[in-house]
């Protein structure tokens, strides 16, 4: 006579034989009965499928639903600026997804079914799913959304994502092209992980709906570094429950490296960590990324990562936010950056992706210039402040400081106006394009002869100087004290008076210890020629002037006092 017991062994001998195709129920953690392999098992139930289905007197929901329903009506679901600038709002939990919270959101006992007339009995006194990464809690904010209607209407409001007719056999909507929690796991088949509907390494999984085109040829997407988020304690776990130990590079990872899809630390973004610089800084702080760039945003000067880092957000105003910010995010498209090189102005790869304003004042969504990014923030923007010294000529902003059209500037937009600049350090010429960078970055990179990161992120020269530019009246001429001019100049050529350019340098320099940006101004001046514009710290009015005499060469001066010296129409040259 074939009984119960031998229909439940039965059941298990076949699961058993499917596993040699997949990682079968029976030897996961969704087998809550008394052989199942995880912590949470009966005392004595050994039917592997009652704790989910049943075939006589179910829930009524497929299939042949047996675990009795949460009764939670009003679960925090996921949002962002993202899916409020398409129009998604997410709805509450439905179809397959409440099945699965009927355990996973903690509320309603594991042994709980509707074919018992009591709770099957758990081990160790276990009742509801235990804190921990499965249960998910009735906050489901910082999890993946779900229960919404994925169809070409979406698609067509948010084109990074992939056309649904083409996820068969890879990400399973329901019945009604709702995206589900058994779109991306089988809760049956265990083989690839976190009960995984196929392998996602590289990120496969995630880019059966995700298709940003630009990541392809991203430096994640292909960084062979070993990542650090495959613990100790998970590759034990996994090795417990006898599933194959992941790959551990960063492009592996992939998408994983940085985001969690459950309980993530930063909702909006679904991103590990709160803090939006720590997703980036548990890689680039030297133990993964070759260079440490933590080391140099901690230094004096610096784009701050932690500063209002978490009122990013694409869909903001790029010139003037409401909470002016400087995080990864504004200069770095994670999803976008490339190792691709480039010379002056053109931007290189590591600013792919990313927004800025044009020399003309235009939105670039992707610049083509580096500097279009700088006047992003320190162009236009009205939080931008007033310039470091205090100029005769106050602009403060950059945009406006480096136009072609100003008397002189540094040729950043475009080549200088001077065809005479005999102190230029080949292979610099009089027709050279230079980077903001080239001034303005770590005082530990590869630029200022370090192994340090390149780029502007930090240095201990303000304002986030690549050198020692001392502003400073009174202080001895040295190398050291002018390192950022001399980057370009050459301090012999400047100090030996040439009579073809200012032949008093020596005299202001060296001997009336007058700095440089006291008499120039290193961006650029509409209306003076030589980069001329006052600092009004240690210059001022001669009879009621400050000025620059341009009559020409050889009969230009100045009208000023200076060092308490008045100097009226002095030192023509």
């Amino acid at each position: 006579m074939i009984t119960k017991r031998h229909i439940i062994v039965l059941c298990i001998a076949l699961m058993v034989a499917m596993a040699s195709r997949a990682e079968s129920i029976v030897h996961s953690v969704h087998n809550l009965s008394t052989s199942g392999p995880g912590t949470n098992k009966a005392t004595i139930e050994m039917d592997v499928c009652v704790f989910c289905h049943t075939s006589h007197r179910s829930q009524g929901a497929s299939p042949l639903w047996n675990h009795n329903s949460s009764s939670v009506t009003n679960y925090i679901v996921y949002s962002s600026p993202t899916l409020d600038a398409i129009g998604l709002t997410i709805p509450q939990p439905n179809g397959a997804s409440r099945l699965c919270l009927s355990c996973h959101d903690g509320t309603i006992a594991l042994g709980s079914v509707s074919s018992r007339v009591s709770p099957i009995a758990m081990q160790n006194g276990v009742s509801t799913m235990p804190s921990g990464h499965a249960n998910l809690g009735t906050d489901l904010s910082g999890d993946h959304p779900i229960s919404f209607v994925y169809d070409r209407q979406l698609v067509a409001k948010d084109p990074t994502l992939q056309d649904p007719t083409t996820l068969k056999g890879k990400v399973r909507l329901d019945g009604e092209s709702r995206m589900q929690c058994t779109s991306c796991h089988d809760p049956h088949d265990n083989q690839f992980g976190n009960f995984l509907a196929m392998d996602n390494t590289g990120s496969a999984l995630c880019l059966s709906c995700h298709a940003p085109s630009t990541w392809p040829d991203s430096v994640h997407a292909i960084a062979p570094a070993a990542s650090p988020q495959m613990t100790t304690s998970k590759m034990a776990a996994n090795a417990r429950l006898k599933i194959a130990p992941k790959t551990t590079t960063v492009s592996a990872m992939g998408c994983a490296s940085c985001h969690s899809n459950h309980r993530a630390g930063g909702k909006k973004h679904l991103m590990k960590f709160d803090s939006p610089e720590d997703n980036c800084l548990s890689c680039h702080n030297g133990n993964v990324a070759k260079k440490n760039i933590e080391a140099d945003i901690r230094k004096v000067s610096a784009h701050l990562g932690g500063f209002n880092g978490k009122t990013h957000d694409k869909t903001e105003d790029l010139i003037n936010p409401k909470t002016r910010h400087a995080v990864c995010a504004d200069c770095h498209d994670s999803h976008a950056a490339n190792s691709t090189k480039a010379v002056a102005p053109y931007a290189a790869g590591g600013l792919n992706g990313v927004a800025g304003v044009t020399a003309t004042g235009g939105i670039s969504r992707n610049i083509e210039m580096e500097y279009e990014l700088c006047f992003r923030c320190h162009g236009d923007s009205v939080q931008k402040g007033g310039s470091v010294l205090p100029r005769e000529n106050n602009e403060a902003n950059k945009r406006l400081n480096f136009q072609a059209s100003n008397q002189s500037f540094h040729p950043v937009i475009a080549a200088g106006r001077n065809p005479n600049v005999p102190s230029l350090i080949s292979p610099l010429k009089t027709t050279s394009i230079i980077y903001c960078t080239d001034c303005h970055n770590s005082d530990s990179g590869p630029r200022a002869g370090g192994t340090g990161p390149d780029g502007p992120h930090g240095s201990r020269f303000a304002p986030l100087l690549e050198r020692q530019l001392v502003t400073d009246d009174n202080k001895p001429e040295s190398p050291a004290n002018y390192a950022l001019c001399y980057k370009c100049h050459s301090r012999s050529a400047i100090l030996s008076d040439q009579p073809d350019s200012f032949k008093f340098h020596r005299l202001h320099i060296v001997d009336k210890q007058t700095a440089c940006s006291t008499c120039h101004d290193s961006h650029g001046v509409a209306n003076e020629r030589a980069l001329v514009n006052f600092n009004k710290l240690y210059v001022s009015s001669n009879k009621g002037v400050i000025s620059f005499n341009d009559g020409g060469f050889g009969s230009r001066s100045c009208t000023l006092t200076c060092h308490g010296s008045a100097h009226d129409e002095k030192m023509k040259y």
